[in-house]
């Protein structure tokens, strides 16, 4: 705590007053190509900003293609020579995820970086597009699919290049507080056991489960390629937004645990570029430094439970979408 208010840096050499930009200090970072979803607004435009500015290509996910090329222009009026494309996603979707995985693909470009960045929070109950609840869906769920979409395509450039691929989950300390079960398996759609505030720490526990099994697979099948998951810090964003006055009530209280973006965005970055992270995975990293998350959160058997869990809700998700395509196919006749 003592640091975080500090800001005093710890073992990494970085703290929570580091900014992205001083984090990624020097790096060059001319060839490798990023996806950064949610990249359009918050930490996730300062992230893709910054990764731009160490002449990575970016690609910026994003629901809101406006807001997408907006956050492009800001980019490019910063740093003209900034490599940036945009592309659609919406991660409540599983049709938008495999649409915007086919259209990255079709660009031929190599994939060393995934920042599973964007989330909502505490928003009232509703179901995603697939039917699943729409915190779980979105911070988690359309992220699992993503990445398992990608996977191939990171592993194809890690082995060709020789440059490790790096997948970057973004948590929170919310993680700490899911339901009392960690992830409600077998009642993930209950509109009565639905609370925001569990539920978004559900996700947040969720992302760091998905990122410490993939991890664990990915070792076992000798893939150059980390994952790790990070708490950014509390930032005052669009994310937000459910929650706009309870927040700034506590953050007059709590001023001091505060971040600005670019700080914000600062451990996502460090956790993406830094040379000192090369074969760092399975990781939970708070401010630039390695931090041990709940026991929920390091607890192998709940990780692979929700890892077939996922699979067989993308799976389910998939096979009424195909029904629907054929149902939609004969009544067009």
């Amino acid at each position: 705590m003592l640091r975080l208010i500090t800001g005093i840096a710890g073992p990494s050499g970085f703290g929570s007053a580091s900014t992205a930009e001083q984090v990624t200090h020097g790096i060059d970072a001319s060839s490798l190509t990023a996806i950064v979803t949610g990249g359009a607004s918050g930490i996730g435009l300062e992230t893709a900003r910054v990764l731009a500015l160490r002449k990575a290509h970016i690609i910026i996910a994003a629901r809101n293609m406006e807001a997408a090329n907006e956050a492009k222009q800001t980019i490019l009026k910063e740093n003209k020579s900034a490599r940036v494309e945009i592309l659609k996603l919406d991660l409540s979707s599983m049709k938008s995820i495999k649409a915007f995985a086919d259209n990255f693909l079709a660009l031929n470009l190599p994939l060393n970086i995934l920042i599973n960045n964007a989330g909502i929070m505490f928003c009232p109950f509703q179901l995603s597009k697939d039917g699943i609840e729409m915190q779980f869906a979105t911070n988690h769920l359309g992220h699992f699919y993503l990445t398992n979409l990608l996977l191939d395509k990171m592993k194809e450039t890690t082995k060709a290049t020789g440059i490790e691929g790096r997948i970057v989950n973004l948590s929170s300390v919310a993680h700490i507080c899911p339901y009392w079960e960690g992830i409600q398996f077998h009642n993930i759609n209950d509109k009565n056991s639905y609370q925001d505030k569990l539920a978004y720490g559900q996700s947040k526990l969720a992302n760091i489960l998905h990122a410490n099994e993939l991890s664990r697979r990915l070792q076992e099948e000798g893939v150059n390629i980390t994952v790790n998951s990070v708490h950014p810090g509390l930032i005052m964003t669009n994310l937000m937004r459910h929650s706009a006055l309870l927040m700034r009530i506590l953050r007059v209280f709590t001023c001091f645990l505060w971040k600005n973006v670019p700080q914000g965005a600062a451990t996502t970055c460090y956790v993406a570029l830094h040379p000192s992270l090369k074969g760092v995975t399975g990781k939970y990293f708070v401010d630039c430094n390695e931090f041990k998350p709940s026991k929920l959160a390091q607890d192998e058997v709940l990780a692979r439970n929700l890892w077939d869990f996922s699979n067989n809700l993308v799976n389910a998700s998939q096979k009424i979408d195909k029904q629907n395509t054929v149902l939609g196919n004969a009544t067009s006749y």
